[in-house]
């Protein structure tokens, strides 16, 4: 089976292909390591995802309601390029407050819904690059260090890397159920 056409399993809600997050106590370090190299391996997966896909194709939406495939590449790098910072500043400054953003507003702009699909897979392959390399020198303590969402409170940066790590599944998910469902 082509590696687009995976599931993780059987899809009861197709808002959530993969299950909705769920927040789980501090990984140990061999979870921590999982967690890290599964973002390493998103940038891939997604580009797996879409691959060959043409523009209608790409602007199928996932499901009845939800966004194209496009937007869900294009909100891929406009998410996590706000993680990168976030996890920056949890880094570098105690307890950073972080703003959050309308990520369906962002996803109704004009780029999200024309650009081509290899504009934010560029910038995911380069953020997640990037973020990894930071993550791998970071010490376990490093990863108890917090910053402060207004939405969601204190979070460590444990909880970022889980959080983030679910978001990457969850929308390549997205995009492989519908090939699979289509046929593509």
């Amino acid at each position: 089976m082509p590696e687009h056409a995976t599931q993780e399993k059987p899809v009861a809600d197709p808002r959530y292909p993969v299950g909705k997050y769920q927040k789980k106590g501090p990984p140990n370090s061999e979870e921590r390591k999982r967690m890290i190299a599964s973002l390493a391996e998103t940038p891939a997966k997604l580009r797996a995802a879409v691959a060959g896909l043409n523009d209608k194709q790409l602007d199928t939406p996932y499901r009845p309601g939800g966004w194209t495939v496009r937007q869900v590449v294009h909100h891929m790098a406009d998410s996590h390029m706000n993680m990168y910072i976030r996890f920056r500043f949890g880094v570098t400054e105690p307890d950073p407050p972080v703003k959050p953003y309308d990520e369906a507003t962002w996803a109704k702009l004009f780029d999200a819904r024309t650009a081509p699909a290899e504009v934010s897979l560029a910038i995911v392959d380069g953020l997640h690059q990037r973020l990894v390399m930071l993550m791998h020198e970071m010490r376990e303590i490093d990863f108890m260090r917090s910053i402060v969402h207004p939405e969601h409170g204190k979070m460590s940066l444990d909880d970022v890397l889980s959080l983030y790590e679910w978001h990457g599944r969850h929308h390549v998910a997205h995009i492989t159920t519908l090939r699979q469902q289509m046929g593509w």
